[in-house]
């Protein structure tokens, strides 16, 4: 039997190297040690730990809600668990938007306390600035273009960007992260041939979300693909597994062993 060689830890400049080789990037989100670990075992790339959990682990209907202090606390569930992924933190909303000292500030606190290997914030073109503040006090920073969820009132609901004539906006956007020092950009809610074409452009990986199979790589909200949510799922979203029918069925069997009396058994209870 021959050993596997351990995978090398994923760094910044792996995301890179990928682009150049045409090596497709792999990312899912995370929000706690044991299913961080099991991604980071799976082989994937990127963990993010998403202002998502808004969402998906807080049961809120908008990424508004969440605050620092809790992204802290997720995000050090990840990273103290991961051994080659690279972990990123999303910046909450109100937690970088009104000044640079603030931005950084933020940033400084999820890699400090969090253990986040960079992190993520919303915006191209009007953000930038931010993107140079962070990436200058040493932080790596991925941007996040298209269909940013914590704007998602001022955009008018889930509505895909990129379309009637909003594409060259969107390249601006793309442009100005990539030249502001972002070494990757999530591309959300894009028609796929503006996304390739928006890939093509820059030098920078780009990770898409419902941006088609151009992108230099994919990222989906693990309870998305995996069926753990039971509500909607979005139309970019290939479910993989279907996780809470399995839950479903086994919390309903363990309540009827349990009303019928046949858990524990004998074997599954202590004796003096």
């Amino acid at each position: 039997m021959v050993d596997t060689p351990p995978r090398k830890r994923v760094r910044t400049r792996s995301l890179a190297q990928a682009k150049a080789q045409g090596t497709k990037i792999v990312a899912l989100t995370a929000y706690d040690a044991p299913t961080a670990a099991i991604f980071d075992e799976a082989g994937i790339d990127v963990l993010l730990v998403g202002d998502s959990a808004a969402n998906v682990v807080l049961g809120q209907p908008t990424t508004l809600s969440i605050t620092l202090d809790q992204m802290i606390m997720l995000t050090r569930a990840v990273s103290s668990t991961v051994q080659t992924a690279l972990v990123v933190a999303d910046l909450p909303f109100g937690s970088y938007e009104a000044d640079n000292a603030t931005a950084v500030a933020s940033a400084v606190r999820l890699m400090k306390e969090g253990g986040a290997h960079a992190v993520k914030l919303e915006g191209g073109t009007r953000m930038a600035e931010r993107i140079r503040a962070i990436t200058d006090a040493g932080i790596p920073v991925v941007a996040h273009i298209g269909y940013t969820p914590q704007a998602e009132h001022g955009l008018g609901g889930h509505v895909v960007q990129g379309r009637r004539g909003q594409d060259a906006a969107l390249l601006d956007d793309a442009r100005a992260v990539e030249a502001a020092g972002a070494f990757a950009v999530v591309i959300e809610m894009v028609p796929a041939d503006v996304a390739s074409e928006l890939t093509a452009a820059l030098r920078i990986p780009t990770i898409g979300i419902g941006g088609g199979a151009g992108c230099d790589g994919q990222i989906l909200v693990w309870q998305d693909a995996f069926g753990w949510n039971r509500g909607r799922v979005p139309s970019f979203v290939r479910q993989y597994a279907n996780l809470g029918e399995q839950l479903l069925d086994a919390a309903a069997k363990y309540a009827d062993d349990v009303r019928r009396g046949h858990f524990p058994s004998e074997s599954e209870s202590f004796s003096r």
